[in-house]
């Protein structure tokens, strides 16, 4: 049986994540993933790709907003779910142009302090409506300032087929998944087209291929060839090397950790025939 064995949520872009025993889905994904964002004086999104430095600003959430801390210097800062300002912007992330509006200014020159860059924080509000990537999804399904879709589902069965083959084993923060699975195949995450958790709805539509931010250490922010350098001997198609699947979902309510995972339909092709 596929059980789901962790949850996460990323409520800053980039920044640390949350795990979770049960988290609250909405048309856009997990509640509160990704509905802020750091972006530039471009007005362009900040990534742990240009700044590895964002992975020591840690998130949690309390009763009144996001505390997010810094390490190492314990510095932190409250944000209240409710921005502070009332000004909007269009803020761009990949290819997609997003409705957003500034927090605080408060906010803004404190994490240009922790980064050393300007930049801003933005809040993308409840009425406006990011379509996900058309040319693998229907329109219609919304996402936050996720990179394209609403959640990634990685089975532990596939970081533990990767740990097999790595020096060093790697955690699965290093992929920043919304859901991870036990008891499946490696891999098998691939060509899981519907399932079910406690009633709602999920398809996979593409695969996640994965960038640099996965060879920064989440905790020291040191960089390696891992696990690029191996994923890339069995897991590549053209220039991309993938890990884990991206999702869309129709329902909402909860899922919590310990849920079954009930498989309807899988592709009728595995995407990919992995190497001995």
């Amino acid at each position: 049986m596929l059980q789901v064995s962790e949850l996460y949520i990323y409520p800053i872009k980039s920044l640390g994540g949350i795990a979770l025993n049960s988290a609250e889905i909405t048309d856009r994904g997990f509640k509160y993933d990704r509905r802020w964002l750091l972006i530039d004086e471009n007005n362009r999104f900040l990534s742990q790709r240009e700044l590895p430095a964002m992975a020591l600003l840690k998130v949690t959430i309390i009763t009144n907003g996001l505390f997010v801390t810094h390490n190492p210097t314990s510095d932190n800062i409250l944000i209240p779910f409710t921005p502070q300002t009332s000004e909007h912007c269009m803020v761009t992330i990949w290819d997609d142009v997003c409705t957003a509006v500034y927090v605080s200014d408060s906010t803004d020159k404190w994490f240009a302090e922790k980064l050393g860059v300007k930049c801003r924080l933005v809040y993308m509000p409840d009425d406006y409506k990011r379509q996900v990537d058309e040319k693998y999804a229907p329109k219609g399904f919304v996402t936050s300032f996720s990179d394209a879709y609403p959640f990634l589902i990685i089975g532990q069965a596939s970081l533990d087929d990767l740990n097999d083959r790595l020096t060093d084993k790697l955690p699965i923060n290093r992929f920043r998944p919304n859901i991870v699975f036990t008891d499946g195949k490696p891999f098998e995450e691939d060509i899981m087209d519907h399932f079910i958790i406690n009633d709602i709805n999920f398809h996979g539509v593409k695969l996640s291929a994965r960038c640099i931010l996965t060879t920064i250490d989440q905790i020291t922010i040191a960089k390696t060839k891992e696990p690029l350098k191996t994923l890339a001997k069995y897991r590549r198609r053209g220039n991309d090397v993938f890990f884990g699947q991206n999702l869309i979902h129709t329902g909402s309510g909860f899922i919590s950790v310990g849920d079954e995972i009930s498989v309807k339909k899988y592709h009728t092709e595995e995407r990919f025939f992995l190497k001995a």
